[in-house]
């Protein structure tokens, strides 16, 4: 777990000195335990004659394999003869099957320096299978390699967007230069480091999909010419992508028994570091299983649950209980938060703003968990890959009673808790009214489309994302594997995580997993129609049922009492930040609107907990980062 950058310059050019330490300057806190730059500059014959093309490379390292020998960037002369030149590579991540690798690729004749780097069989691998790489890896990862021969820079992320790699052409408004960091805002920084002028903000759809999302959106950015995702046709690349792989109709391919070998693979892939490993321990069942087949390796493993400050939201005793069970070395991890104090850091930290509050607590138990380890496996994913979300089993249900469910008054809603009957009846007619134009991700969706329109004004209202499919609970699941677990989940995970240098690894993403998940059908994995129930029924195994069958609660926090009441400061925040001028910066939101979601929300007449963090960390970005 690392943080990287980088410069490919191809228009004759030179690389300002200032955009290096601009880039090192936002990913310093990713890699606490090293520091390292590649310079390169190569003549090739161009379609106009000679071209010459600049590179540049620069890494962050955190050390958890081969802590001696794998400092980056890290350079390979040459191969096995003088025709294989000099290649370079950055990497961030953890390549699950590198022994394996490192083992067909010594025989076949390569030759490593390494004792046993991770890092080292991505220089090897690209020799050996070029393009082909990316098929040969089982991990989360984001690397840059440089290809001195071929004048080539390839780019490459996981399946998931595990490990953050963000792109940008047209720096400095030169067409010709294309950058790379961990970091999104590092890259919009580039301009200012060289002009000090603001550089351009994001495209006009990106507001308006912030606000149906509360994240952003793959194919838009907050900053201008940014993209979260490689494209094959601007830069050179090998991209993964999970896209391809969901079926428009799956087929039952896997049994119980193949499901269960699958995790513990996974899990058993995911124990190598040379530092302190552990595991997070909710007492929830996606967590309870990774830690029953991890320790099955490491009989001493270490776990830890953080308890949360309101007991209502508090499952340490729970998971307590199942760590008995499991056997494991357990600890219940107390933690002193300051919200506000915290969440203004944490948007500095990630650069964009963030709509999902039950980033607090992720930090929370990271900060807490790296006193501990240096690892830390978790349990994200296994709602996306086993159907754990509510809303993907009620999602057939809304789309076929959704002309009846329209009817249901908005007016139902107010003064009903948002875990109420009413408050859900309430919230059913607005989905409802809004898959018109939304299909089914109108189940998704932070504000309501009527909101979107009020906050922005009729003539500022723009196209929203709308999802359909023959079958409403593929579709949205769909959505959730390739744009809200990588651009919500997993990007909440890495800024937390990397926020306080700890690696967290995630079994559930494990390439063989993801197969047999994504193939099986629907039945295969809610038998009698149970959230989860296929991985209930292996977690049996391990684990008394009570524990097993228990509600999930979900990792969250009382965001909106907090607003109401100033813990930590929230309201506080929540106040200054939002009624202040220009609280948006260069994105124009109507303040009466903003203002009665305020109002609504402190009276008790509609819960807007999340809509006003959405909002909040919305003026955090753009008062702090622009």
């Amino acid at each position: 777990m690392c943080g990287i950058g980088g410069i490919l310059r191809r228009d004759g050019g030179e690389i300002p000195d200032a955009w290096l330490p601009t880039i090192d300057e936002r990913i310093a806190h990713r890699g606490p335990d090293g520091r390292g730059e590649f310079r390169d500059r190569v003549e090739i014959d161009g379609p106009d004659g000679p071209q010459t093309i600049d590179v540049a490379m620069i890494h962050r390292r955190l050390s958890i394999i081969d802590l001696d020998t794998g400092d980056q960037p890290m350079v390979s002369e040459r191969g096995r003869s003088d025709e294989e030149g000099l290649l370079a590579v950055v990497f961030n991540g953890c390549i699950y099957n590198h022994r394996d690798l490192r083992d067909e690729l010594t025989a076949a004749g390569h030759v490593f320096i390494t004792d046993h780097s991770d890092t080292e069989v991505l220089l090897h691998g690209y020799r050996e299978w070029g393009a082909d790489l990316a098929e040969h890896l089982e991990g989360m990862y984001a690397f840059a390699l440089w290809d001195r021969d071929n004048a080539r820079l390839t780019l490459s992320r996981d399946w998931f967007g595990e490990k953050p790699l963000w792109l940008r052409w047209n720096v400095d408004g030169a067409s010709d230069v294309l950058a790379f960091a961990s970091d999104a805002k590092a890259l919009h920084d580039l301009d200012d480091a060289t002009t000090h002028t603001a550089p351009p903000i994001g495209d006009r759809l990106w507001l308006p999909r912030y606000l149906q999302v509360g994240y952003h959106w793959s194919t838009t950015s907050p900053y201008a010419d940014l993209s979260a995702t490689p494209v094959t046709s601007a830069a050179p690349t090998i991209v993964s992508t999970i896209d391809d792989l969901m079926p428009t109709r799956p087929k039952e391919s896997a049994t119980q028994a193949d499901f269960e070998d699958a995790l513990r693979d996974a899990v058993h892939r995911r124990l190598e570091a040379d530092v302190p490993l552990g595991c997070f321990l909710s007492g929830g069942v996606d967590s309870s299983v990774v830690a029953a087949f991890a320790r099955e390796v490491r009989p001493d493993l270490q776990t830890f649950c953080v308890r949360m400050p309101d007991e209502r939201y508090d499952e340490s005793a729970v998971a307590a209980d199942a760590a008995e069970q499991l056997g494991t070395n357990h600890t219940t991890l107390d933690v002193a938060p300051e919200p506000a104090r915290d969440l203004v850091h944490l948007i500095h930290t990630l650069g964009l703003p963030f709509g999902d509050s039950s980033l607090l607590p992720t930090y929370w138990v990271s900060k807490a968990a790296r006193e501990h380890v240096k690892v830390a496996l978790s349990g994200d994913g296994g709602d996306e890959m086993f159907v754990g979300y509510k809303r993907l089993v009620g999602a057939r249900t809304v789309n076929r009673h959704q002309r009846v469910l329209k009817w249901i008054p908005e007016r139902i809603m107010r003064n009903a808790h948002p875990t109420s009957r009413k408050y859900l009846l309430g919230r059913l007619g607005h989905i409802s009214r809004d898959m018109r134009a939304l299909g089914i991700l109108g189940i998704e969706s932070l504000f309501y489309q009527s909101q979107i329109t009020e906050l922005l004004g009729m003539k500022s209202s723009s196209p929203a994302l709308a999802v359909n499919g023959p079958d409403p609970l593929q579709s949205l699941r769909r959505i959730d594997c390739i744009s809200y677990l990588p651009n919500d989940l997993l990007l909440k995970v890495d800024t937390a995580s990397m926020a306080v240098a700890l690696e967290v690894r995630c079994p559930f993403l494990d390439r063989e997993v993801v197969r047999c998940a994504l193939a099986a059908p629907t039945h295969q994995l809610l038998p009698g129609g149970r959230r989860k129930g296929l991985l209930r029924a292996i977690a049996k195994k391990y684990l008394p049922a009570d524990l097993v069958d228990r509600p999930k609660q979900g990792f969250a926090i009382p965001i909106g009492e907090w607003f109401r009441d100033d813990t930590g400061g929230m309201r506080t925040l929540l106040t200054d930040r939002l009624t202040c001028d220009r609280p948006f910066g260069p994105f124009s939101l109507r303040a009466p609107i903003v203002q009665r979601f305020i109002d609504e929300h402190m009276d008790e007449t509609i819960d807007h907990s999340q809509r006003l963090f959405a909002l909040l960390t919305l003026a955090i970005w753009a008062q702090d980062c622009l």
